[in-house]
């Protein structure tokens, strides 16, 4: 039907405002050369205004055919639902949003690649080889080219799959790491985000069922034949032995007696020398102090003169001893059948059964975590100059002759 406004009044016309055409097309004016046509709807109970153009580039009659096109799509008819064409445009210009964010975000390997760099200077030789080559080898291939809204859970699962019974260790840190690269490049005010790489009850179902594991223990020296070993360790050569040594007299992890340092040796410490392993060759990646023993600063007194390395213990290229140098110490020797590990199981018997120190000094000495709170506060205290009283015990435990002494200790 025709409408109310004329050809003329539309060209002549200046005063801000709507002027209204009939069903539902409007004239809208806000300035002397801004003009523009809009289709008025309603639609879910909520008023629509429907752009049609500029009156430049839209004449009436042309505004007058887009409104009812739009009009029929709105109200729709027998074989087509009618749309809400504002909600709909919004739609479609989100989506092309989201498309353009998705195309311009970085992939998973990218992301990877970036955490790696920021850490690497903290990070140990063994997480520094460690982490892209796992990453690399599990991780990429499934989705390396993904980016992080892309991965799903099931993207986890697949390439989870094939080690989680045969590469046990393996699978475990490969999840940790992608689901820590994931959480770090995650929105955090996302309150919906649900990290996929969380072993949730959901993938832990999916995944092979586990068999059991079997606790084996470090094979280890029994304390009462310490004493006779730690003789026949000094009558040893070589730097691995010396190494060795150490050790025991620490009882420190293997690890970190081949990252030691001179630098973190300290021997103006007031009460005594002390050895601080920084928290990043820690299992545990707190720092750890530990209290030195007369003979353990013998041993490193021996080994000082004509130093060059920043490292303590070296191979004779100079550069650091591999983890199995030890090992290879107690086979030549013919103690093929304990570990070096289990030496740290030796000072743990004789330190229950043969002194009365606390559960707190004693497990601060192996650098352990503890599950009750209190213990916990009790290592984080230090004690130093207990465990330092109980380094000193030890180490004059096994220079002994071998037998069992009762110490006292509080």
């Amino acid at each position: 039907m025709p409408g109310k406004l004329k050809p003329l009044d539309v060209e002549r016309e200046m005063k801000p405002g709507k002027y209204a055409d009939g069903d539902g097309l409007y004239l809208i004016v806000t300035g002397p050369a801004a003009k523009s046509w809009s289709y008025r709807y309603w639609k879910g109970g909520k008023e629509r205004w429907h752009g049609l153009g500029s009156f430049k580039d839209v004449s009436l009659k042309n505004a007058r055919l887009a409104r009812d096109a739009a009009r029929l799509r709105v109200k729709g008819d027998r074989n087509t639902a009618g749309v809400d064409i504002v909600q709909e445009r919004r739609d479609a210009r989100q989506e092309a949003k989201a498309v353009e964010a998705q195309n311009a975000a970085p992939t998973f390997e990218e992301c990877a690649e970036v955490y790696i760099r920021a850490q690497w200077s903290t990070w140990s030789e063994k997480h520094r080889d460690q982490w892209p080559s796992s990453l690399k080898r599990y991780a990429y291939p499934t989705i390396g080219k993904l980016t992080i809204a892309e991965i799903k859970p099931s993207h986890i699962h697949q390439l989870l799959e094939p080690i989680w019974l045969t590469k046990r260790e393996t699978a475990n840190r490969v999840r940790g790491r992608i689901e820590t690269i994931i959480a770090r490049n995650a929105n955090i005010d996302d309150s919906d985000f649900r990290n996929p790489a969380e072993l949730t009850k959901q993938l832990r179902e999916k995944l092979p069922k586990r068999p059991k594991r079997v606790i084996r223990h470090h094979p280890a020296l029994p304390y009462a034949e310490a004493a006779r070993f730690m003789s026949e360790l000094r009558a040893a050569e070589g730097r691995a032995a010396m190494a060795l040594r150490f050790l025991i007299f620490t009882v420190c992890r293997t690890n970190e007696i081949v990252g030691a340092k001179w630098s973190e040796i300290d021997r103006t410490f007031p009460t005594g020398a002390v050895w601080r392993i920084p928290g990043e060759r820690m299992k545990m990646d707190q720092d750890h102090c530990v209290p030195l023993s007369q003979p353990a600063l013998d041993v490193l007194d021996g080994l000082s003169k004509g130093q060059q390395s920043e490292l303590i213990f070296t191979n004779p290229d100079g550069q650091e001893f591999s983890e199995n140098a030890m090992l290879a110490v107690l086979d030549r020797m013919g103690y093929g059948h304990v570990t070096v590990h289990g030496f740290r199981a030796t000072f743990a018997t004789w330190a229950e059964e043969c002194t009365d120190y606390p559960d707190g000094v004693r497990e601060a000495a192996l650098a352990h975590k503890y599950k009750s709170e209190t213990t916990a506060a009790y290592q984080r205290g230090a004690k130093l100059e207990k465990r330092r009283a109980l380094m000193s015990d030890w180490a004059n435990f096994i220079r002994a002759p071998s037998k069992v002494i009762q110490l006292a200790r509080g």
